[in-house]
């Protein structure tokens, strides 16, 4: 019993640092990667579509993104799509290759962003924190039914707190990754 619940409780804090991981790699540090065109939805053929399945997406530089859409039709579509997605990006049609040159960020949007990053940081401490809470109650419970005794009660409250403390520390670690990477010129 004790056990399942600190195994549910040590999946979902994984889940909560890995979307905040999802999450973070999506923000824009300055330099060219992939992931920034994660969210840019193509129209493709009516369907709303994500670019990485109508487009390769590549790295030609720290500074230039290249997409090459899979069907010629669809380069003027591919490009609509990025002007139009809230990144700020202006992308350079050459044929059939769309070139995404990505500014280099300023010293306030640097700011402005590890502000952002430091809340989505913290939803993520939040729901840890939320996790260990529904572990907890779920122990309580147990034990008022008489299924667990006090001394099981407090060994796997004090898992539970062991698990939310390595869980907290992933977060932070992702954060300072993070701060780093978007305060680096």
């Amino acid at each position: 019993m004790i056990d399942d619940i600190l195994k549910d409780a040590k999946i979902r804090m994984g889940k909560t640092v890995e979307s905040l991981e999802n999450d973070l790699s999506r923000m824009r540090t300055g330099r060219a990667h992939p992931s920034l065109l994660e969210s840019v939805k193509v129209d493709y053929y009516g369907a709303e579509s994500p670019l990485s399945q109508v487009a390769n997406i590549n790295t030609e530089d720290a500074r230039m993104l290249t997409v090459t859409p899979w069907e010629q039709s669809m380069v003027a579509a591919v490009e609509k799509a990025i002007i139009n997605s809230d990144l700020g990006l202006n992308p350079n049609t050459a044929g059939t290759v769309i070139r995404v040159p990505v500014p280099p960020m300023t010293e306030q949007r640097r700011k402005d962003m590890v502000k952002m990053v430091r809340s989505e940081v913290e939803g993520s401490r939040v729901a840890v924190r939320n996790i260990r809470r529904d572990a907890n109650n779920d122990l309580k419970e147990l034990e008022k039914e008489k299924e667990i005794s006090k001394d099981d009660l407090r060994k796997g409250e004090e898992n539970v707190q062991k698990l939310t403390d390595a869980a907290i520390k992933e977060v932070d670690e992702v954060l300072s990754k993070k701060e780093t990477d978007l305060m680096e010129v």
